[in-house]
């Protein structure tokens, strides 16, 4: 099963950044961590704009002369699911300066606004994990290969882009997260390494999954440090395989649990699970974005595709906002909200621009 998705997966998330000025004249603001709304804040009740059902999380905010002010968010539903492949013409944009009581709607035509694609200030690096102790190596490996080569094809794109990559780690019963793949953005080197895993790769039959939850999230944590380090964003999602449940007992189900609470707001958590024998409450927990669980190894395929869309909705459901501000130069700090609405549903933040040096020429 493949995805038509992927093409647009492709084109929606790889970002382009159009410049109307020089690097020199950006202006950064600071994040806010800790909100479900990132950088942004409630939107001021003189919009009445109503009870949201989308939330809009802005992972970065900068402005260039002349005049364009670029907000980079993430869309997601009051659930935390991700709404994936917006266009501009979804979005209104109100401005609020020194001189208005309330906000005034900006025509998003004159404004020149739109969605851009960049892939210098985005990084999503996908995580696969999987258990290849002696229960699934002895009597489901080549199903979990070919699952594994379905999910690879489905999430990452045809073209190879810096801003999309995925690492594949194993685990067994060592107190050691394996590495199968390094973070990579070929397709051709993740399958080669899927087709090479043979029945003799471990050498200890027994299962660290709380281990495997704890060092694969420390690995994501640092991918989306070293991307902020870079002045990029990052998002990662891990995806984590097991037939079974931890045997080691190296580490608490309470420690493998309050790491995956205490995450990054933008690392999300996928579980599959196979057979008879795992423990669905547990892998749910650990997957608290999604949880899919295979009743035989027939159907393992069925439920890595399941996951495969959900990581490739999430990962779209990032968004350049951009538009040039009427605001100019003397104008000061400048108050914005952005409403989206999608499906009948609609939501909105609100954040801030200082309009230092603005002036006309922003296409």
């Amino acid at each position: 099963m493949k995805f038509n998705l992927k093409s647009i997966l492709y084109f929606s998330t790889l970002l382009l950044l159009f410049s109307c000025g020089n690097g020199e004249d950006d202006v950064f603001f600071n994040p806010s961590p800790g909100s479900d709304l990132g950088e942004g804040t409630t939107v001021d009740p003189c919009l009445n704009l109503g009870a949201s059902q989308l939330v809009l999380s802005i992972q970065d905010q900068f402005t260039t002369l002349p005049g364009k002010v670029s907000i980079f968010f993430r869309v997601s539903d009051t659930d935390g699911n991700p709404v994936p492949n917006l266009t501009a013409n979804q979005f209104t944009i109100y401005e609020q300066g020194r001189n208005d009581a309330c906000f005034n709607r900006i025509s998003t035509s004159e404004s020149f606004a739109r969605i851009s694609p960049n892939t210098q200030i985005f990084k999503n690096s996908t995580i696969l994990v999987l258990d290849l102790s002696n229960s699934v190596l002895s009597s489901s490996l080549q199903e979990l290969k070919t699952a594994s080569l379905s999910f690879i094809d489905n999430v990452m794109p045809d073209e190879e882009s810096e801003s999309m990559k995925m690492a594949i780690y194993w685990f067994d019963g060592e107190n050691k997260l394996h590495s199968l793949n390094a973070l990579t953005s070929s397709k051709e080197q993740l399958n080669a390494a899927i087709n090479g895993i043979t029945n003799t790769i471990s050498s200890d039959p027994s299962t660290d999954l709380y281990g495997a939850v704890i060092k694969s999230t420390d690995i994501a944590e640092k991918l989306i440090a070293d991307t902020k380090n870079s002045d990029i964003i990052g998002a990662a999602s891990i995806v984590i395989f097991t037939d079974g449940t931890d045997q080691a007992s190296r580490y608490t189900e309470k420690a493998a649990l309050d790491k995956v609470k205490k995450a990054n707001i933008n690392i999300s958590f996928f579980t599959i699970g196979l057979g008879a024998e795992i423990d669905t409450e547990v892998l749910s927990g650990i997957g608290k974005t999604s949880s899919v669980f295979a009743g035989n190894k027939a159907e393992l395929e069925t439920t890595f595709n399941n996951i495969s869309y959900l990581v490739s909705q999430r990962a779209s459901s990032f968004y350049l906002f951009e538009y040039c501000s009427p605001k100019r130069d003397g104008s000061g700090e400048n108050n914005l909200a952005i409403q989206v609405t999608s499906g009948g549903k609609q939501g909105a933040v609100q954040t801030k621009f200082n309009a230092s040096g603005f002036k006309g020429g922003c296409e």
